[in-house]
């Protein structure tokens, strides 16, 4: 058994020297016709990083020629199928640019596409990259409406949008999080804007109530009572909205808390009028 995994293991170290030995040979070889047909040879059995190397030496050398476009093509899927989503992003986008009547112009367009869908991180990162991809597949399905990827170019662009909803729902609510109230509720109000439709706006609105009533009570007292009143219209739309909230226990006690706070200001104000009162009667005297 043993002995032939061995055998096994230099059989393949064996065949792996001679695939790069034959591959210097062809990369030292002159005869550019050779290259190009080991070339497209390597990509079409998928061997994607001999042919990625062997189509970098000969495309400078072979533009013009009825095997350039071809060439560009298989150059840019290598570099999409070895993970350099960057570089195939690049070369996509500079095939269907270069060859815009090729009858491989709307897929490199798509496929430019899906390599900055490839290439988005993760939703805590920047989103730049996310937006992008979401833009190329938008702009890909304004310019080709009638094609074979718009069912996948609309699930990746939904993909992408629920990775920038979610990066915008953690940042409000890390606002609410660190205490500050008054950038969440902006955070809030904007998210609801940009994703109506969101799963995540019951939590949301709740999380409205609940940092409006936060704000009120970090708020200087001439502050107070209008905040308060914030909190309680925040909910009472939230409870319009969603009246079997998993959140309605937590926020009618915000709202119980807002309209007491609301109340004890007002006895405040009460007291201080009837106190200035004789004051003010001693005053016009």
């Amino acid at each position: 058994m043993q002995k032939n995994l061995f055998i096994a293991v230099v059989l393949l170290f064996s065949l792996g020297l001679a695939a790069c030995s034959n591959l210097e040979k062809l990369r030292k070889s002159t005869d550019l016709a050779k290259k190009t047909k080991a070339a497209f040879d390597y990509y079409e059995k998928k061997d994607y990083y001999r042919a990625d190397i062997l189509l970098g030496d000969v495309l400078p050398l072979i533009q013009g020629s009825p095997d350039a476009e071809k060439g560009t093509f298989y150059h840019a899927y290598c570099k999409y199928h070895l993970g350099l989503y960057e570089e195939s992003r690049y070369q996509f986008q500079k095939f269907y640019e270069t060859y815009a009547r090729s009858q491989y112009a709307e897929e490199a367009m798509y496929m430019s596409a899906v390599s900055l869908h490839a290439n988005s991180p993760t939703y805590n990162l920047d989103q730049s990259n996310t937006l992008d991809a979401a833009a190329a597949l938008q702009n890909f399905i304004n310019t080709y409406p009638d094609s074979k990827y718009i069912e996948e170019s609309t699930r990746l662009i939904t993909e992408l949008r629920q990775k920038i909803e979610k990066k915008a729902f953690e940042q409000a609510v890390l606002y609410s999080r660190i205490g500050n109230h008054k950038a969440a509720l902006v955070a809030f109000n904007n998210f609801q804007r940009g994703f109506p439709d969101s799963d995540y706006n019951e939590e949301i609105a709740f999380r409205k109530v609940e940092s409006a009533y936060q704000l009120a009570q970090q708020s200087i007292e001439t502050k107070q009572k209008e905040r308060f009143q914030e909190a309680v219209t925040s909910y009472e739309n939230f409870l319009d909205k969603y009246p079997q909230s998993k959140f309605l226990r937590r926020a009618e006690s915000y709202y119980e808390k807002s309209l007491n706070a609301i109340g004890g200001v007002n006895k405040t104000l009460q007291s201080r009028k009837s106190q200035d009162a004789p004051q003010a009667a001693e005053a016009i005297k």
